[in-house]
């Protein structure tokens, strides 16, 4: 199974389809990751936050592919930013992953009440600079904190990670992010699986001999979205990366459209997150 990758504003090349790993275990997620590098993925998502970067660099090490074949992003955590404190959250991570160099970092929420997004992202510019990361970019940023990214360093990231699934849909977002040149990543990609029992995804994945959630993932993929599912078990890992021989018509991806509730939002407004 090949996945399609998408290049992002630096010329980085992205698989679309990765692996989420939020909640994860660090004593399981090797082996998870195993799992999912041998049915196909090549692009892992982690985060500081999510306590599991050892267990995912020992899954990356314990593997039989060449370093360059996977592709592994990590956040930087709110207790973080700041320009030192990120260059030194960015160590850290790299110090529990066991990496030279990372793919992709992202700042993992603007956390506006503290006023340090733009000093933290002038050192992931650093870190793009330093060649210790190839792309760079953030997360849960709302437009007028991308806006503010470009005015005051001239640098648009290269991808915004943002909830996104048919509940909620963020058309406007992704339309800011196709005018900045910012390619939109899924998180949350099938809703926590609010999604999956609606009628309308069951009768479109029966024409296809496809699950809802497989509609769902290639609902993103047609949107041109990178999308980082989470599953840990093998026989999902399986499922929701084989979206690739099927595609939605132009009638299907209407439908789908009209699932979005506007104000779907399961997790936290970034306009107003406190961690």
């Amino acid at each position: 199974m090949t996945v399609p990758t998408i290049t992002l504003n630096d010329g980085t090349r992205i698989p679309q389809l990765g692996l989420g790993v939020w909640k994860m275990e660090d004593g399981a997620v090797s082996g998870i990751i195993r799992s999912a590098l041998g049915a196909g993925y090549r692009h892992i998502d982690t985060a500081a936050a999510y306590g599991n970067e050892a267990g995912v660099g020992r899954g990356i090490a314990e593997c039989d592919l060449p370093r360059e074949e996977i592709f592994v992003t990590s956040k930087l955590w709110n207790d973080k930013q700041g320009y030192d404190a990120a260059l030194r959250g960015f160590d850290e991570t790299m110090g529990k992953l066991g990496l030279d160099r990372l793919d992709l970092y992202l700042i993992h929420w603007p956390m506006p009440h503290q006023g340090l997004y733009v000093e933290t992202w002038k050192a992931l510019i650093r870190l793009r600079e330093e060649g210790r990361v190839r792309a760079i970019g953030v997360s849960n940023f709302l437009p007028d904190h991308l806006e503010r990214l470009i005015e005051e360093t001239g640098e648009a990231p290269a991808i915004n990670q943002i909830e996104l699934h048919p509940r909620f849909q963020q058309a406007a977002q992704r339309e800011v992010h196709r005018k900045l040149g910012i390619a939109t990543e899924c998180w949350s990609p099938l809703g926590q699986g609010e999604a999956l029992a609606h009628p309308d995804l069951k009768r479109i994945g029966a024409r296809y001999a496809k699950s809802p959630a497989q509609v769902i993932l290639r609902w993103q993929m047609q949107l041109g979205c990178v999308s980082i599912p989470k599953s840990a078990n093998h026989e999902r890992l399986r499922e929701n990366i084989s979206i690739f021989d099927f595609e939605l018509t132009e009638e299907e991806m209407a439908q789908i459209k009209e699932l979005d509730a506007g104000e779907g939002r399961i997790g936290p407004d970034p306009a107003t997150a406190r961690f």
